[in-house]
């Protein structure tokens, strides 16, 4: 019998929110697949001991393994769940990358960012025959908006790893929905509305994986212990007197950044904002011919220093 050969395609991520902290939420493929791309994984943390006593001869020793934790990484899309007031297919995502969820029925699916009280998912990810299931997983994610493309969210999750274990793929169930493009989109910076061409987000988490003797695997909860909200856009270049990047940077003016909405069908819209931006940085940069800025920004405030909305 020929040896079965692993298929980078046929791979699959399920994801669902645990009611208690590491306890298996047993996602399915018909309730909780999540569509994404280029997926790849890690062990994190893995510990592998040196033993180093002395001998008669130079040769060495076995190491001896003492743990590990597992990281996956992806991208999914920005879309909405095609109903306004239902949460996107990615939502157990974004809860668990320390996010607060709030829905307004028939209207809107709101996530701040949350200081405390962060919610953790379990995670399978299928690798064409082998089963890794992830429990207590949290972690960090990137959005990305690029002028004539789809909204993309690249996430890193670290989780507790059982595996690998023989196990075929389920029959999975997507959101059919497609994803809204990234054109018609306003873009303001204090009221200015500004001609980018990109926008991208950086929450800036410390991810802590403290040690715990008592544990299977040697650590404790995962836990997000700080946020340094960033990012980054590229404006053309005005005239002082339209708009004054270089002095609002020299002066630490602070000011809202609003994407409004991309996309123009209810459920499947979103949008951005950032109530108290400043730049961190600036340089200057060339598009097509065109002076443009790289403007990095730092987000001010608490909790409500950055929203996204699917309505």
């Amino acid at each position: 019998m020929a040896t079965k050969k692993k298929l980078v395609k046929r791979e699959l991520i399920l994801a669902k929110v645990e009611t208690e902290y590491g306890n298996d939420a047993a996602p399915t493929g018909a309730a909780n697949a999540i569509l994404v791309e280029e997926v790849g994984w890690s062990f994190a943390g893995a510990r592998m001991v040196e033993r180093k006593p002395v001998s008669p001869t130079l040769g060495a020793l076995q190491g001896v393994f003492a743990g590990t934790l597992m990281e996956v990484t992806f991208n999914a899309e920005l879309k909405g769940s095609g109903a306004a007031g239902t949460p996107p297919e990615i939502a157990p995502l974004l809860r668990a990358c320390g996010l607060a969820e709030t829905i307004t029925a028939g209207t809107s699916v709101e996530y701040n960012l949350a200081s405390e009280g962060h919610e953790s998912i379990t995670l399978y990810f299928y690798e064409d025959g082998s089963l890794y299931k992830l429990t207590g997983v949290r972690g960090t994610w990137t959005p990305t908006l690029t002028t004539g493309e789809v909204g993309k969210v690249a996430f890193t999750l670290t989780g507790h790893v059982s595996g690998p274990t023989d196990a075929g793929l389920p029959v999975a169930s997507y959101s059919d929905v497609v994803p809204p493009p990234v054109i018609n989109m306003p873009f303001r910076v204090g009221g200015y509305a500004a001609v980018i061409s990109a926008l991208s987000l950086e929450m800036g988490y410390t991810i802590a994986t403290p040690t715990d003797i008592s544990a299977e695997n040697g650590y404790g909860e995962i836990v997000i212990v700080d946020r340094e909200v960033t990012g980054s856009f590229d404006p053309e270049g005005t005239l002082v007197s339209a708009k004054n990047w270089v002095g609002e940077w020299q002066d630490g003016t602070t000011q809202a950044i609003e994407t409004g909405i991309v996309g123009r069908t209810a459920g499947n819209r979103y949008s951005f904002s950032i109530p108290q931006a400043w730049y961190k940085e600036i340089a200057p940069g060339d598009r097509d011919g065109l002076r443009t800025y790289e403007i990095g920004f730092g987000a001010a405030g608490g909790d409500d220093a950055l929203t996204l909305v699917f309505t």
